[in-house]
């Protein structure tokens, strides 16, 4: 396999009856974010929950940071976190309160000085003193993703991280996304908001009916359309419009979209 930091190769999972993977190949290079885009049942969750040691595959292999899923779990889970789709803060306690408790909860050495940078790095120094009831939705959502990233992770898994929030809060959250891949993290990204996808990531995969169709730029995935019509104005299709013709195309031609 090559040495991306997130591989993935014939992944496969069931539930009973009902194949949700039938054979996912991935690969994420460091730094990189890219988004994980599939209806809802697509199976970007199962894939997310297997990639984080939450779940285990049926077949196929997975390596994040370099360890195999399945079998060094425990390596795994020390190079990554997980943001699923609503925040994990304990609304009775400040933000500051609930970064010092991870922190203590991860045995790291002088845990409030880890809060309070985390605070600073997250814009949320003046609200680090009041309880997280009170904070705005983008706010939340921001402390989450600082909670997450108290052990300072390699690879960040965020499962449809803006979901239930407001624009202006989206844009915090984006905002702080792309601070993370300037650092050097490795984002991978599951959302059904395409516009997200769009503004946000340096490659797209489209997973549909359990397999990738699709795995590209924003730029190569729009070629996968034919060429603007040009009339009065030239519109370029959106990644929304590519979306949807690309999977209804795989519907038609059995998996296929090509």
């Amino acid at each position: 396999m090559s040495a991306a930091v997130i591989e993935v190769r014939g992944l496969e999972k069931s539930f009973k009856e009902l194949p949700v993977l039938r054979g996912v190949d991935l690969a994420v290079e460091r730094g990189e974010i890219v988004a994980l885009l599939g209806s809802n049942g697509a199976g970007k969750t199962t894939l997310v929950r297997i990639l984080s040691t939450l779940l285990g595959a049926d077949a196929g292999v997975a390596r994040v940071g370099g360890h195999d899923v399945a079998r060094e779990a425990a390596a795994v889970r020390e190079a990554i976190s997980l943001t699923g789709q609503f925040a994990a803060v304990d609304e009775r306690l400040t933000g500051r309160e609930n970064l010092v408790l991870v922190a203590r909860l991860r045995h790291l050495r002088e845990p409030g000085a880890i809060a309070d940078q985390l605070l600073e790095r997250f814009s949320l120094v003046e609200a680090g003193g009041r309880p997280a009831a009170t904070y705005s939705g983008g706010m939340r959502r921001r402390l989450d993703i600082a909670m997450s990233l108290i052990s300072d992770p390699a690879v960040v898994f965020l499962d449809e991280p803006t979901t239930g929030l407001d624009p202006e809060a989206r844009r915090e959250v984006w905002a702080t996304i792309e601070a993370l891949a300037a650092s050097g993290t490795t984002v991978l990204l599951t959302t059904q908001q395409l516009d997200e996808a769009e503004r946000l990531a340096d490659r797209i995969a489209i997973l549909h009916e359990g397999r990738i169709i699709v795995d590209g730029t924003l730029a190569e995935v729009k070629q996968l359309l034919p060429a603007a019509k040009v009339e009065l104005v030239e519109r370029q299709p959106s990644l929304e419009g590519v979306f949807l013709a690309i999977t209804s195309r795989a519907d038609t031609a059995g998996g296929n979209p090509s």
